[in-house]
């Protein structure tokens, strides 16, 4: 009667016996070593300002600050499909997580079937990416089964982050300095067209600088005025003096030849369709868009010189603090710690349950 009175319940076997030899058997006979490899790395940028105490250490070093977009990209990246796609194209993870070496309960597609969207699961079980908000650092940790799959499936998410930063980088300059190059190309096809359309006006015209032409020509018009008035004066003075004088006639033609000459050059220069008021407009015209152009080239090419500045500040790139580490010594699974995990939980279900139990049985005796 004592040996049934001190027999577990069924309920204490179920909750702490069963799970704590389950756990003894997994961990003690079943379960596989897990190595872990880590490396710690930075994404540098020179464009951003060291604020932290290694970002003014690195950044004393003439490694610039953090670059916190490409750092976010990264950890989004490497917490990817196209992480796990890009690291295993030469199956590198899926030998490593399917090796037959491993257990059943372990390994890739040990118990359950194999396909991607459960090797992504699996992946993600195995890839821990930390970034570090004071110091900018990020932790990669990879596990494996082996000491040597572990750091080199480390190293290949490494090489894959480093060529992603690389990409970005490498875009976001090229935009910049593409755009540029494009509005300068442009502006100096407006500039070239602007100054052919000029020349071909003066050659057509026969002038160069219409302004300039007509006021050379209103100098000699006043030239002939002056003259003009020189001889009127000589003829009025001649009809009143000497009436007889046979310079009179000669006079009287010269007075008449610089009045025509006057009145044809300021023809020339102003009334007529081909004079140089009408030639001025259209001259004027040509040279604001050539000055306009030019303008416009000169403020492209201070842009695109801008944009090759900023193009080397964005210039990002990974900064290895820590290479990926090879784990002489499998740190998980913690076995002990395990099945005492196994064993106070199964205690506390117990506990719970018995509980539980106890107040259904008050409540239906009552």
């Amino acid at each position: 009667m004592r040996l049934l009175a001190n027999r577990p319940s069924p309920l204490f076997i179920t909750c702490v016996i069963v799970p704590t030899i389950a756990a003894m058997l997994y961990f003690g006979l079943f379960a596989s070593d897990i190595y872990v490899s880590e490396a710690r790395f930075v994404v540098r940028s020179p464009s951003k300002a060291a604020v932290t105490s290694l970002g003014q250490v690195l950044g004393g070093a003439g490694l610039g600050g953090g670059a916190t977009e490409e750092s976010n990209a990264v950890v989004e990246y490497l917490e990817s499909r196209a992480a796990l796609t890009d690291a295993d194209k030469d199956k590198l993870l899926t030998r490593a997580y399917s090796a037959g070496t491993v257990s059943r309960f372990d390994r890739f597609g040990g118990l359950l079937p194999a396909n991607l969207e459960r090797f992504f699961d699996y992946y993600l079980g195995k890839v821990e990416v930390e970034p570090d908000t004071t110091t900018q650092v990020l932790h990669l940790s990879v596990s494996a089964f082996a000491p040597n799959d572990a750091r080199a499936i480390n190293e290949r998410l490494l090489e894959q982050s480093e060529a992603l930063v690389n990409r970005l980088s490498t875009r976001a300059r090229s935009d910049a300095v593409d755009a540029a190059q494009d509005d300068a190309r442009a502006a100096q096809t407006r500039a070239r067209d602007a100054a052919v359309r000029l020349a071909a006006y003066r050659n057509r015209a026969g002038i160069i600088d219409p302004e300039k032409e007509a006021e050379a020509r209103l100098q000699g018009i006043s030239k002939l005025e002056d003259e003009l008035a020189s001889a009127r004066t000589q003829l009025q003075q001649m009809e009143s003096f000497t009436p007889e004088a046979s310079q009179i006639p000669y006079l009287r033609t010269q007075v008449a030849s610089l009045q025509r000459e006057i009145a044809r050059r300021r023809l020339g220069v102003a009334g007529g369709r081909n004079s140089l008021s009408a030639a001025a407009a259209r001259y004027q015209v040509l040279l604001l868009d050539s000055e306009l152009a030019a303008k416009n080239l000169a403020a492209t090419l201070v842009s695109l010189q801008d944009a090759h500045a900023e193009a080397r500040r964005k210039r990002a790139y990974v900064e290895r603090i820590a290479p990926p580490s090879l784990p002489d010594y499998p740190i998980r699974p913690r076995r002990l710690g395990g099945i005492v995990a196994v064993f106070v939980l199964g205690l506390l279900a117990w506990g719970i349950l018995t509980v539980l139990l106890a107040g259904v049985r008050e409540h239906r005796e009552g």
